[in-house]
């Protein structure tokens, strides 16, 4: 798809599911998340959506077609792809101070812990 709109990746896992809830299982994808549809549909009209995941990208592919919004994605990656922003549940955003930086990352917890 080309178009004007900037690059958004999104993490699976912790993202748009309910990753956390249960124990890591790679042949299954936890059911998705509370809003993440509406947040989805909303995100796509102003970014070029492509999702994130370390895991199987045709069980994803199926897990996106089931939750009917495999249409709002671009493309599954599992590479960390050039992008405007990046979604995810497992990060810390660096501001430009190294020392806050290093306390953020001391401090870390999951949304979902």
């Amino acid at each position: 798809m080309i178009s004007g709109k900037k690059k958004i990746l999104l993490d699976l896992d912790g993202v748009l599911n309910e990753y956390g809830e249960t124990s890591y299982d790679e042949n299954y994808i936890p059911k998705i998340k509370h809003g993440a549809i509406d947040f989805i549909r909303s995100l796509s009209e102003i970014g070029e959506l492509y999702l994130f995941t370390s895991r199987n990208l045709k069980l994803t592919a199926k897990w996106l077609f089931e939750n009917n919004i495999d249409g709002y994605f671009n493309d599954i990656t599992n590479i960390k792809i050039p992008s405007y922003l990046y979604i995810d549940d497992r990060c810390v955003c660096f501001k430009g101070n190294y020392a806050q930086t290093l306390e953020e990352i001391k401090n870390f917890k999951v949304h979902w812990q």
